[in-house]
């Protein structure tokens, strides 16, 4: 039986933290609207203190999104607990979302706190988000770079107090996929309630591992795994959920997971959050990229118009997206054929030669072949025969 893996977005709020990346009220809620036609488990709306518009966008959206839960960051104090309930209390399903670091560096440097004085804050911390909500979630920030044997304590302190999440960040990307994968076993073999929680990871990409990092778990026994749309975030961003879910999707041989995500909003929704935060995809970037579906090579293109499979481990309209044919000096002969046959044009094996041959000539010169490049030079050649049908 295939394990459910729940999937907690964070696009609109560790996601909004990216430079430049400022959303309105209005755009967070078409966002979240698009989330839950995602079918996202949980939707992090925002920090509701950090300002009057993440309230009340946090607000609105529990207001109006039905399906996932809604979820409001909070550190461990009273005010941010409060004030993250008062945002999110609208909601059929709200969720409380608080954290404290727990490595010796944030204590030392940011904090400024014991280890004792850490265990007392989540305590009280997830003692008061229980008392306003079944759903509470509790992050250990820096756990990756956190004494193990004081992280457990401290998870298994926030579970006795009530948290039925308990998220493990490698908040700064430090961990390598096995090392984390490690942690989440330590974790589970010395938490002595851990049964009484789902685990949960937040990964950040600032060494190219947040994706990795994510799976990894899963195998290790996470049940749930947070993410942003298109990867972005603070510094490096966080792990793509886009990548993940269709890791597991097309690998369901090898994790032997699902998830309820609705994978044909899958390119709705990064191209929306792309437009609304004005960051742009990488065009190579998995899945979702410009030129994830693209194919130039000849070798390629053949492949593809023999069978798809050649070439494609995904169906591109699964996730909402058709295949492309890219025109260069690299395509060969039978897609360029089937390239003019879609355009209605008709030749001989000599035009065709003549044509492609232009068309490799052009691409030599410019690095973009259009379609309007190619039918001015499919047009000149075979009006010198007078026989082609446009």
């Amino acid at each position: 039986m295939q394990k459910k893996i729940e999937i907690f977005d964070t696009t609109l709020r560790d996601g909004e933290q990216s430079p430049g990346a400022t959303l309105s009220i209005e755009e967070k809620l078409k966002i979240a609207h698009q989330l839950a036609k995602l079918n996202v488990d949980t939707i992090e709306a925002g920090f509701p203190i950090a300002s009057n518009d993440d309230f009340e966008a946090v607000k609105l959206i529990a207001q109006n999104v039905e399906g996932p839960y809604i979820s409001g960051l909070a550190r461990a104090i009273e005010k941010d607990i409060l004030c993250s309930w008062n945002a999110v209390k609208y909601s059929n399903k709200p969720c409380i979302h608080t954290f404290i670091s727990t490595s010796d560096i944030h204590l030392k440097y940011m904090f400024k706190k014991t280890r004792e004085q850490i265990l007392e804050m989540t305590k009280n911390a997830v003692k008061l988000a229980k008392s306003l909500t079944d759903r509470v979630q509790f992050s250990a920030m820096d756990a990756t770079r956190t004494d193990k044997d004081y992280l457990c304590k401290v998870i298994q302190t926030a579970i006795d107090k009530g948290a039925v999440v308990v998220n493990i960040p490698d908040t700064v990307g430090y961990s390598q996929p096995d090392e984390f994968g490690r942690l989440i076993n330590y974790i589970k073999e010395n938490v002595e309630n851990i049964n009484n929680a789902m685990i949960s990871v937040h990964c950040h990409n600032d060494l190219g591992l947040a994706v990795s990092n994510s799976l990894e778990a899963i195998k290790r026994g996470a049940g749930q795994v947070e993410g942003t749309i298109n990867g972005i975030g603070e510094r490096a961003g966080n792990a793509s959920l886009e990548e993940i879910i269709m890791n597991l999707k097309t690998r369901t041989d090898y994790f032997n997971c699902t998830t309820n995500i609705n994978i044909k909003e899958i390119y709705p929704i990064s191209k929306m959050v792309s437009q609304y935060t004005g960051i742009s995809v990488q065009r190579n970037k998995a899945i979702v990229g410009e030129n994830a579906f693209s194919h130039e090579a000849g070798i390629h293109q053949h492949g593809m118009l023999s069978n798809p499979l050649c070439y494609e481990i995904m169906k591109p309209e699964d996730i909402g997206r058709i295949t492309k044919m890219v025109f260069g000096k690299h395509s060969g002969k039978h897609a360029i054929e089937n390239g003019l046959k879609k355009l209605n044009y008709k030749f001989s094996q000599e035009q065709l030669n003549k044509i492609t041959e232009k068309i490799k000539e052009l691409a030599d010169k410019q690095k973009t072949i259009l379609e309007e490049d190619i039918i001015a030079i499919a047009d000149y050649e075979l009006n010198k025969s007078s026989n082609y049908l446009y």
